[in-house]
């Protein structure tokens, strides 16, 4: 039997965290076995659908690169194949049609098209899982009570569901489902934030298919953005942070692509600050050993002027305000080498003169 899976999220903008671990979860699962994975845009109800929001799912997609292998397929464009699936099981004794037009399912009532003849979720779900062939639906544990009511109305109208398998959610702070208020619920909120796109895939495919609901685990996922960004080329980092790549020594540290946009900013555009009279001494001593440098340092030649600076006592916050006009940021050294020798004097010359 050849596998299938689908992803199935509705078009409400970008991907909650816990859509895209369902979305890896299917990825992964039809890779493992040679399958194929099928995305589904359930949109059957307008009331959800948010302009642009299956954009922003192709997009958010895209960026984890997580490819699919057919679709996109709208539920919304398969009107006909559901009310053929509701009028058999109106046919076959097991849904019954009200007055206004509805269909319900004939043991529980639950309702299967509405009176305007549009289906609802749990019909165009099973008609589709059906007509796609799917051979394994894998999706957050939100839906298992779905699942009873499904199969009830896959048998209704001449199918069995695929097999089913549930997968814990994604929780926030104190076992709370993650919303906006709190940050860190969708993908373009963790992109926005400046988590690369390697470290969220990582992160996501790290917790597999949890048996149990997990807790968003920042912590990790701010190590694996570090690590993502330490195995970045020089030419990754600087395009991912919009700044010449003679900088990127500087942005080596950042923990987010937002803060080594930051950084960047540090270097390239530096904000005046005022320096105590005493911080001239570390300033002229700086650019002595600055002028006798090459025109870019190595590390090592970065890192011997703050050794040397430190050890006769310099004024190491003071440079670092002439040289960024921030007391917080880069590595000292690294600033050094990401700053030509002419930058770094003139900054150092105009920090001695204000």
């Amino acid at each position: 039997m050849s596998v299938r899976v689908r992803f199935a999220p509705s078009p409400t903008g970008s991907l909650h965290l816990g859509n895209a671990l369902t979305a890896v979860a299917n990825r992964r699962f039809a890779d493992e076995r040679g399958g194929v994975l099928v995305l589904r845009i359930d949109d059957t109800d307008a009331s959800r659908t948010v302009e642009g929001g299956e954009d922003a799912i192709l997009e958010d997609l895209a960026w984890l690169g997580i490819g699919f292998d057919e679709g996109p397929v709208r539920q919304s464009e398969r009107r006909a194949l559901h009310a053929n699936a509701a009028e058999r099981a109106v046919g076959a004794g097991g849904a019954v049609r009200d007055p206004d037009g509805a269909v319900r399912l004939a043991a529980d009532g639950t309702t299967l098209l509405r009176a305007d003849g549009t289906a609802t979720y749990q019909l165009a779900s099973v008609v589709d899982d059906l007509d796609l062939a799917i051979t394994h639906v894998v999706r957050g544990s939100d839906h298992r009570p779905n699942l009873e009511v499904q199969g009830r109305i896959a048998r209704a109208v001449g199918g069995e569901l695929p097999e089913v398998i549930h997968h814990g959610l994604v929780l926030g702070a104190e076992g709370r489902k993650l919303s906006k208020r709190h940050g860190h619920s969708s993908i373009a909120e963790l992109r926005d934030e400046g988590y690369p796109a390697s470290a969220v895939r990582a992160y996501l495919d790290e917790l597999d298919l949890p048996e149990h609901d997990v807790h968003l685990d920042l912590a990790r996922l701010r190590r694996l953005a570090t690590d993502a960004i330490g195995a970045m080329s020089d030419e990754e980092l600087a395009a991912a942070a919009a700044a010449p790549v003679e900088v990127v020594p500087a942005l080596r540290g950042a923990r987010t692509i937002v803060e080594a946009r930051a950084y960047a900013q540090l270097v390239l555009e530096p904000e005046r600050a005022e320096l105590p009279p005493e911080a001239h001494a570390t300033l002229e001593r700086f650019a002595e050993l600055r002028a006798a440098a090459p025109e870019r340092l190595s590390s090592d030649g970065a890192l011997s002027i703050v050794r040397e600076l430190k050890a006769v006592g310099g004024d190491l916050r003071s440079l670092r305000l002439a040289l960024t006009g921030a007391s917080t940021g880069p590595e000292l050294w690294a600033v050094l080498q990401a700053l030509p020798r002419g930058e770094a004097l003139a900054r150092a010359a105009r920090a001695i003169a204000s």
